[in-house]
């Protein structure tokens, strides 16, 4: 939600250009440019010698804050410095004082990526990993190899040395040095026992109107995903309900034996409730993950985290711009909002190095050792949440798109925390809530599995190949670095080719295609 230029120690004032639309600093050295939309806010405050500038989402029922900074006095300053960053949404703080370092705080949601970089005397940041790639050095061997096997973990690192990542509630302190200080672990609870009278149902629909009512939606320029699975129908349905006949719906449409389904679900979704008639699709069968057009395929700077869809998803966010929207409602976080604990359900941790990676390279293989090192501690929305919102955010925000993610809401995640297992085992709070609108066994109790392992399954047989043949001819860095192996990565494509297909195993080598691209874009 912002994009930043800071020189550490100024005695300069800062300002409002409202033609620019951004902070500047008297001596033109340092600017913050807030991402501009309905949905956010911007201001600033200063005692005369601090300032702070925070940008932040809009809380609904709240006069929009002017942008202008507005002078203190030095306690009222600490006051509000104190009460920031007990905004209930998300939100960005940046921080500075002449003769000190600058500080730059993410809020707790993650709704927007902030990653940051430095040179001798500057530090930039943004929610575009692209507007750094002049401060990507060299790929990270521990970092790679975690993507490369799906073991992804959320922290400060990149992919790229150079480039960092502002986790939730971290700091980055700047002064010619870069420090991302941890926040404190956050707190969570675990399951309680209902009594007779428990109406959980109840509670759930009250906690989704409290997460959807926190933010100022315009239904008019709001469209809601609707993928036809549990978490983004729970969440439109009820949205729905409550303004029948308002809001649109968009979705990717999936490929092999879910696909009829998919539709099927859909369908009835949208008759038990009244939606607007604009249902925008875009299939990904037709669009393809890497087809002409597709914007890493071009050599477009895209950052490894972005949406290994990119290309339809990219596509289907054009959509519902040109519709005239403005905000994206999604089901992400519903999965950890009822995941069972290890206790419950034993399972083994995914991103587990195989045999059939072939094309792991001896660096990776070793930096695996340390993947668990220097992540952030727990944050209050699941580390996994966190890295799915990251990979959707830049695609809509690029299209003047805000995201909002109603199961990220903080009493939704505790509503979730809070209920017992059979309650959460196999989502059956989604499930009821769908089956207490009407909805049948269809949508309630699908046997049918609905992924894009297919759509990913085309892509790597046929519009991968090209860039496989490409890279092994003319290399890699991935291959320069020691992370991929060429021969392996022969061994794996013959074995793509022989068939019959592994999900888990060939899939894998989609995040081949995407570091590499990355990498050649960026370095």
């Amino acid at each position: 939600m912002i994009k930043l230029r800071l020189t550490p120690y100024a005695n300069t004032a800062w300002a409002w250009d409202t033609t620019t639309g951004l902070y500047r600093t008297a001596d033109g050295q340092s600017e913050i440019t807030p991402y501009g939309h309905p949905m956010l806010e911007h201001l600033g405050l200063t005692d005369g010698t601090r300032t702070l500038v925070v940008v932040r989402e809009r809380t609904a029922g709240r006069a929009v804050a002017r942008p202008e900074p507005r002078t203190l006095t030095a306690a009222d300053f600490d006051a509000a410095r104190t009460t920031a960053v007990t905004w209930p949404l998300d939100y960005v703080l940046v921080e500075t004082a002449p003769g000190v370092p600058v500080r730059v705080t993410a809020g707790p949601c993650g709704i927007a990526p902030l990653y940051v970089a430095h040179d001798a005397t500057t530090l930039f940041g943004s929610w575009d990993m692209a507007d750094l790639a002049q401060h990507a050095r060299t790929l990270s061997p521990r970092e790679v190899a975690r993507l490369l096997i799906y073991r992804p973990r959320y922290s400060q690192e990149t992919v790229f040395q150079g480039i960092h990542r502002v986790t939730e509630r971290a700091t980055a302190h700047f002064g010619g040095h870069l420090h991302v200080q941890y926040p404190e672990p956050a707190l969570h609870s675990g399951p309680r026992e209902l009594a007779d009278t428990a109406d959980v149902l109840g509670a759930f629909v009250a906690a989704m109107d409290d997460a959807l009512d926190a933010r100022p939606l315009d239904a008019e320029a709001t469209v809601f995903h609707l993928t036809g699975g549990f978490d983004s129908g729970t969440v439109a349905t009820r949205a729905a309900e409550r303004l029948p006949g308002q809001y649109a719906t968009s979705t990717l449409l999936i490929a092999g034996p879910g696909r009829e389904s998919q539709l099927r679900r859909r369908a009835q979704i949208r008759d038990a409730v009244s939606f607007a008639g604009t249902d925008l699709i875009v299939d990904a069968t037709e669009t393809g993950v890497l087809a002409p057009g597709c914007v890493r395929r071009s050599g477009g700077r895209i950052s490894p985290y972005e949406e290994p869809l990119h290309h339809p998803f990219t596509r289907m966010t054009q959509l519902i711009a040109q519709h005239g929207a403005r905000t994206v409602v999604t089901g992400l976080g519903g999965d950890e909002m009822v995941a069972l604990s290890q206790q419950e359900y034993p399972h083994k941790p995914m991103g587990e190095i195989s045999d059939g990676l072939t094309w792991i390279g001896a660096r990776a293989r070793a930096a695996l050792e340390f993947a668990d090192d220097a992540i952030a501690p727990p944050a209050r929305v699941n580390s996994m949440t966190l890295l799915s919102l990251e990979t959707t955010a830049p695609v809509l925000l690029r299209a003047g798109i805000w995201p909002v993610h109603p199961f990220t809401d903080p009493d939704m995640i505790q509503l979730g925390e809070w209920l017992p297992y059979d309650w959460r085992e196999l989502k059956q709070l989604q499930r009821r809530r769908l089956a207490a609108l009407g909805l049948g066994p269809d949508v309630t109790q699908s046997r049918t599995r609905e992924s894009f392992a297919e759509v990913v399954q085309h892509a790597l047989t046929t519009e991968a190949r090209p860039l496989f043949d490409a890279i092994l001819k003319d290399g890699s860095p991935l291959f320069e670095e020691g992370l991929i192996d060429p021969d392996g990565l022969r061994d794996g494509l013959r074995q793509l080719d022989s068939g019959p297909y592994r999900e888990d195993g060939d899939a894998q080598l989609l995040e081949v295609i995407d570091l590499h691209l990355a990498a050649a874009a960026f370095l």
